[in-house]
């Protein structure tokens, strides 16, 4: 089992930046994919928005709509997950999902875990 608690949310004006913090307990979460994802309101969880994500061998990628101003990277020791994000604009409002994304296992393959959520709001 997998538990993803994420910090780092709140408000800033548009052109701000923000710093996403995610913390992942569980075995084997080294060999996962880690990263995040955003909701807006009125989308479902299956339509959740892939912001960036990075491989247990540090390979990134990003969503379309936030290359260039937001890097995200991970502390293997310490299991966690960051989210930098500069160049705040208001359609970056949602709510982050931190997300851990296993291995295709043989048995069970692909397992996928969720945070709680942290909201983030952009002003104009």
């Amino acid at each position: 089992q997998v538990q993803l608690v994420e910090s780092g949310g709140g408000l800033v004006e548009s052109g701000g930046s923000l710093r996403l913090s995610c913390t992942a307990t569980g075995s084997d979460i080294r060999i996962y994919s880690l990263g995040w994802f955003r909701q807006t309101p009125g989308n479902e969880p299956d339509e959740r928005e892939l912001v960036a994500a990075v491989s247990s061998s540090g390979r990134a990628e990003y969503g379309d709509s936030v290359k260039g101003r937001f890097t995200v990277s991970r502390d293997t020791a310490k299991n966690m997950v960051y989210l930098d994000m500069n160049n705040l604009n208001p359609e970056d409002t949602a709510v982050y999902y931190c997300n851990a994304r296993s291995p295709n296992y043989e048995h069970f393959g692909i397992l996928y875990y969720w945070g709680q959520g942290t909201q983030v709001t952009i002003s104009s």
